[in-house]
């Protein structure tokens, strides 16, 4: 963002610099030994007020775009205050506005997971003690008809007994 930053103060800085020139240049044969200590000042102020004037105008973006990054990577609690009363702090409330609702979207889907996650545990527990129910059911019809099997036997086998005694 330094870079930013310094596209602001380079041109502020260079107009600042043209000026005290075209000032020099105007009054070139008046000018004094002492007005050049004023000069030199006068640059040098020109220089911090430029970089002051150019993170002055990038940290309320560079706050934005670590929170945007914060919530591209997950964080959706994150959210930008900007003291500034310009565009950047409504695109600010704008960038909170979108990372609530995000929030809130992810809620409501983890809240709907656990919800189908309950209702399907439901379902599949009665699945469960129905298939438990009718696998009972099979195991007594066919213990029932096992015994069936095992008197049919008996009664053919007595069948047969008499039908030897008889001849």
């Amino acid at each position: 963002m330094a870079k930013h930053a310094l596209k602001i103060a380079i041109p502020i800085i260079l107009v600042g610099i043209f000026a005290i020139i075209i000032f020099i240049a105007l009054n070139y044969e008046t000018l004094e030994p002492s007005f050049y200590i004023i000069i030199l000042f006068l640059v040098i102020f020109v220089f911090f007020f430029g970089f002051a004037i150019g993170q002055n105008l990038t940290s309320p973006l560079r706050r934005l775009l670590d929170k945007a990054i914060e919530l591209s990577q997950g964080n959706l609690s994150s959210r930008v205050y900007l003291e500034t009363e310009d565009e950047l702090s409504e695109l600010a409330n704008i960038f909170n506005k979108i990372a609530q609702e995000l929030q809130k979207t992810s809620e409501q889907e983890a809240n709907m997971e656990k919800s189908v996650g309950i209702k399907v545990k439901a379902r599949t527990q009665e699945l469960e003690e129905t298939i438990n129910a009718l696998e009972q059911k099979v195991k007594n019809r066919t213990i029932e008809l096992e015994r069936l099997l095992e008197e049919s036997n008996k009664l053919q086998e007595a069948v047969k007994n008499k039908a030897e005694e008889k001849n």
